[in-house]
């Protein structure tokens, strides 16, 4: 196990123990259905990571396995449009009797594995404007059809991790400048002919959370309030006024950075950013140490993913942010996300098992101790 990285493995823990602890119920509060639940879900996450740690993933390089997986997701995401499971007005759930399934969180994490072995294969003339229009396709199609379901907040996400994988694939920047101009035009025609009437609402009530506190606005202004009154060293565990008597809702799931942050006060939240910033430089240490681009850009991938999740959930929970539903990494209640993660995590460590840059870090690491 040399080539473990125990040092992401880690920082791990105190993200899982937050998530637990927020969600845990405390007397008077009811059942501990989601905490039970979400303690399996950890359970069959981490057998994910450590199986998947193992494998040697590189033959997706070659194979044209993704392609087919590719095809297989977006199917699958227009049959949710049809028969999927309604939860909070989206269809973007398959029910399974005993528990669901998110399809758009895998097909985040086939994303990025397309992303790479795409940019891997034509890296020398990415520079090439045609490259970036095919792999925006890659990218434009599963969001097209997620916002349709309607599901804004995810669909932002696939285009984030487009974004940054292309960033860093070495684009020339004044097509980087156009792609962004693009995004802006898109953004305004899907506000008159795609939108939604409750997400333009959730938009206006970011510029303006209080013009209407007891309606559109009450979500955002109940998060402020839980993440705003927790201050340096929080209301102590299961003293979250907010979250415990139900005033802030989704406190297990969409806003629970706010309530973390209403029990655990700005200590608690360093440590939480603490964590994940260890976290996002171990996967980013694993990219520089990878042998071939295509575990590079796997690994670029992935931390953008994670990081617009962390953004986009802790900018709605503090106001800057319009809310999207977007779950925390690691801390929010869901098996979809959560064993997402972890798969895409054992990938990671899949790669640096049979990595050569591993194997020279090892070195080094047991030179210097020696």
């Amino acid at each position: 196990m040399k080539q473990f990285d125990w040092t992401l493995f880690v920082s791990l823990i105190p993200l899982l123990g937050a998530g637990l602890i927020t969600m845990r119920p405390f007397v008077g509060e009811g059942g501990d259905y989601c905490f039970n639940r979400q303690i399996v879900w950890i359970a069959v996450s981490l057998f994910v990571f450590f199986v998947f740690s193992r494998v040697d993933w590189r033959f997706l390089k070659t194979s044209g396995l993704l392609l087919v997986l590719f095809v297989f997701a977006l199917v699958v995401l227009g049959f949710l449009l049809v028969f999927g499971k309604l939860v909070r007005g989206s269809s973007s759930w398959l029910d399974f009797f005993f528990f669901s399934i998110q399809p758009s969180e895998p097909i985040k994490l086939l994303l990025i594995l397309i992303l790479a072995k795409y940019f891997s294969r034509r890296h020398i003339d990415i520079a090439n404007f045609k490259h970036i229009f095919v792999s925006g396709i890659y990218a434009a199609i599963p969001a097209a059809l997620i916002i349709f379901q309607p599901d804004f907040g995810s669909a932002v996400v696939f285009v984030l991790i487009w974004l940054g994988m292309v960033t860093v694939s070495g684009i020339n920047k004044k097509h980087l400048l156009l792609v962004l101009l693009v995004f802006v035009l898109l953004f305004a025609a899907s506000w008159f002919f795609v939108f939604k009437p409750y997400q333009k609402a959730r938009i206006m009530t970011f510029l303006n959370p209080l013009g209407d506190p007891q309606g559109a606005g009450y979500n955002a202004l109940q998060s402020m309030i839980a993440a705003g009154s927790g201050q340096i060293w929080g209301k102590g565990i299961g003293y979250g006024t907010q979250s415990r008597l139900n005033f802030l809702p989704e406190h297990r799931t969409d806003f629970i950075f706010a309530a973390f942050a209403e029990e655990w006060g700005f200590v608690g939240v360093l440590i939480i950013f603490s964590c994940f910033g260890v976290l996002i430089w171990r996967i980013l240490r694993n990219a520089y140490l990878a042998q071939f681009n295509f575990e590079k850009f796997f690994a670029m991938g992935l931390s953008v993913f994670l990081m617009a999740h962390f953004v986009l959930h802790i900018g709605m929970n503090i106001g800057v942010l319009p809310i999207t539903g977007l779950s925390m990494p690691f801390l929010s209640y869901g098996g979809s996300y959560m064993v997402t993660i972890f798969a895409g995590l054992g990938i990671l460590m899949g790669f640096r098992k049979h990595s050569q840059g591993a194997l020279q870090e090892n070195t080094l690491v047991e030179f210097l101790g020696a």
